[in-house]
């Protein structure tokens, strides 16, 4: 997953320290509170943050690299909540398993897009599906992959994987009865609306996408666990992407914000129906704190978003 900075099966957004800055690897040096080039409200940043235009190709080279550095740490940071083999749908910790919203898979024949170590794609091979597809972008995220593979016992529980862009899947028409991605590729990519579409396209009638992805109401409010994480400090019809970049103004990470009705409008574009949107709320046995989710921000409001869709 893949989560928000914003790519279990989550791909999460890296952690930031008490202080506010930015745990990601490989950073250096600090970005003046002064920078004109910095909004206000990215000012504790280790690296230039800004809002401005990203299209499709300047999002995917910079999430795929973004994502090939980050994949061994994220792994270690977050590998043992996630678990191995479990379907994870976002930081509040809701598992496939109790929830129950990709229906009864056995013998079905499944995708996941943005599958990172694969861990969904294991939960769902257990269930007796007829087979599972683990997809995603990142090389690093599939060979991180490949090495869970390699200590699974059961054979069942070796994924076969994937390399493709999930507004591009390399697969033919009608060919899945369940796709599903757990903060994979959705807010990732400029144009989500082919997600949308590609999902549509490989699914056979009757068969159900499920996507989990940030809550659109968070992009108004700052990407902090604390109380500051509580107000809302820019519209929510904004959307603007949000970029890091490095010195020369190359795009470093981007992420791209829809509102629900947004959303709603792509599902149904691409030929399918919403059956239910959830949104889990934060259970109080959860201590976990992953960048913007945490306990405090979770009792209130809702971080995550998950549409489960139909294709009649």
């Amino acid at each position: 997953m893949h989560q928000r900075r914003t790519h279990v099966c989550l791909v999460i957004v890296p952690a930031r320290s008490s202080a506010g800055q930015s745990t990601r690897s490989g950073e250096t040096g600090a970005v003046s509170e002064n920078d004109p080039a910095v909004p206000e409200e990215y000012a504790w940043a280790a690296y230039p943050v800004t809002r401005r235009d990203a299209d499709q190709l300047e999002t995917v080279c910079a999430n795929r690299a973004w994502w090939d550095a980050e994949a061994a740490d994220y792994y270690a940071e977050h590998g043992a909540f996630l678990g191995d083999t479990e379907l994870t749908w976002g930081p509040e910790g809701l598992r496939e398993s109790s929830a129950h919203l990709l229906g009864d898979v056995a013998g079905m024949r499944v995708l996941e897009v943005g599958c990172g170590g694969g861990q969904c794609s294991r939960w769902v091979a257990g269930q007796g599906v007829a087979t599972v597809v683990a997809s995603d972008l990142s090389s690093a995220m599939l060979d991180r992959a490949r090495r869970i593979n390699a200590t699974m016992a059961d054979p069942r529980l070796r994924i076969p994987l994937v390399q493709c862009d999930g507004t591009v899947l390399p697969f033919p028409d009608d060919t899945f009865d369940v796709v599903f991605t757990a903060y994979g590729v959705v807010p990732f990519v400029a144009d989500s609306a082919r997600v949308m579409a590609e999902a549509g396209r490989v699914l056979r009638p009757g068969g159900r996408f499920v996507f989990s992805t940030t809550h659109p109401m968070r992009w108004a409010m700052p990407d902090d666990p604390g109380e500051q994480g509580l107000r809302v400090t820019q519209s929510y019809f904004d959307r603007t992407p949000y970029v890091e970049q490095d010195r020369s103004g190359q795009a470093t990470y981007v992420e791209h914000h829809r509102t629900v009705g947004d959303r709603i409008r792509e599902i149904v574009a691409a030929g399918l129906r919403v059956v239910d949107v959830v949104e889990p709320e934060w259970p109080e046995a959860n201590l976990e704190t992953w960048a913007g989710w945490s306990q405090l921000r979770g009792r209130l409001i809702p971080g995550t978003a998950i549409f489960v869709c139909r294709k009649d």
